[in-house]
């Protein structure tokens, strides 16, 4: 019986790295496990027993999410800081948790007593609906104060919790006032349709177009060219325009995109509830941004801004588009148990993707992908 030297031990254990790409696959891997079992046990419309599905699963979901981004970026608090993993991250879950699903009951049956337009019992789920589609314009506004901004002004000169609180309260002015005149016509029971500036599937679509641009300058070209512009100022004035420039771009080639990927006859019978799919596409192209640059190192970091961007863009994009058609054609209807959307497809992305998002947030962000060896990258080992 042979031995191991004591010093082949501690080299091993010191060479328990993973090169960039298995850092990230493991993650992802990780996240799928994590978000499949959890959709069982807790939404899955046939096999949950909490019933929850679509709503009020979508309207806690959606405020959790945004949860994470105040506690995560907006306040940059990841949990006690004297506590060690998994201890601290689940401590930032069970936070997150608390403020979405707090939210949505605070809307759904308090306010909802007083405006039926957010009442719990509406036809549908209704009005858990209107509640949380407030989230939408909030994702946009408090993210790229983040990635976009640099948290300016309230980084200048404050100190946390102070810039956090200023943040949180002054950027839901333009949340609300946004939400009020774009979506409130269309979901009120006091509204009139009619009236509205965009339909729901159409201002979903193009409004979560205007988050994807932001996260693809925010994470994937780190705020180029916004940050171009010079000072605060500037860069936050050029970044809100820009934005919503490109974002409306966007909006025309996602749905594009989608619609060749549902194929002809399901963009058909869609009609015009078809817009929202530029959002669905974008749903899964913001979760490989988001895991790109954060498990994924944001590879390539070395070829130059040019090539740098548009590998990152490309990639991102060609991944996003694969999980759309994996999770409409095969994942949502023989796995997840999600009704029928048209045709052979199934679900509704901006569920179950928005779902695996959240997980990779908490897994990432919160709990620091525990358990996994870390990329050579951090460790000096190389690539």
């Amino acid at each position: 019986m042979t031995t191991v030297p004591d010093t082949t031990v501690r080299s091993a254990r010191r060479d328990r790295t993973l090169p960039w790409w298995g850092f990230g696959l493991a993650n992802i891997a990780v996240v799928a496990v994590l978000s499949v079992l959890a959709w069982w046990l807790l939404v899955d419309p046939e096999w949950s027993p909490l019933g929850g599905y679509p709503q009020p699963f979508t309207a806690m979901l959606f405020w959790t999410i945004i949860a994470v981004v105040w506690v995560g970026f907006t306040f940059g608090w990841l949990g006690p800081q004297r506590l060690p993993q998994p201890a601290r991250g689940l401590v930032g879950i069970g936070l997150t948790i608390a403020i979405g699903v707090g939210i949505t009951l605070l809307l759904a049956y308090v306010w909802g007593s007083i405006d039926p337009s957010f009442a719990a019992d509406r036809e549908g789920g209704a009005g858990f609906t209107t509640g949380n589609l407030v989230v939408l314009f909030a994702f946009f506004f408090y993210v790229t104060a983040v990635v976009n901004w640099g948290q300016w002004p309230w980084s200048q000169g404050t100190v946390p919790p102070w810039t956090g609180l200023g943040e949180l309260s002054l950027l839901a002015i333009p949340t609300v006032a946004v939400y009020g005149v774009l979506a409130l016509p269309s979901l009120a029971t006091w509204g009139d349709p009619a009236t509205a500036l965009l339909s729901v599937p159409t201002l979903i679509g193009w409004f979560y177009c205007l988050i994807v641009a932001v996260v693809v300058t925010g994470l994937l070209t780190e705020n180029w060219p916004w940050r171009l512009a010079g000072s605060p100022v500037r860069v936050t004035a050029f970044s809100v325009v820009g934005n919503l420039l490109l974002g409306t771009g966007l909006y025309y080639v996602l749905l594009a995109m989608a619609k060749v990927l549902m194929g002809g006859s399901n963009a058909a019978a869609l009609g015009d509830g078809v817009t929202v799919f530029a959002a669905e596409l974008g749903v899964c192209w913001v979760f490989w941004m988001i895991a790109w640059a954060n498990v994924f190192g944001n590879y390539p970091t070395d070829r130059g801004p040019a090539v740098n961007f548009t590998v990152r863009i490309v990639v991102t994009l060609v991944l996003g588009a694969l999980t759309y058609l994996l999770y409409y054609f095969v994942l949502a209807g023989s796995v997840l148990h999600e009704p029928v959307a048209v045709g052979g497809m199934h679900g509704d992305a901006l569920g179950f993707v928005d779902w695996a998002v959240l997980w990779m947030l908490w897994y990432v962000l919160f709990l620091g992908s525990y358990g996994l060896p870390r990329p050579r990258s951090e460790t000096g080992a190389g690539g």
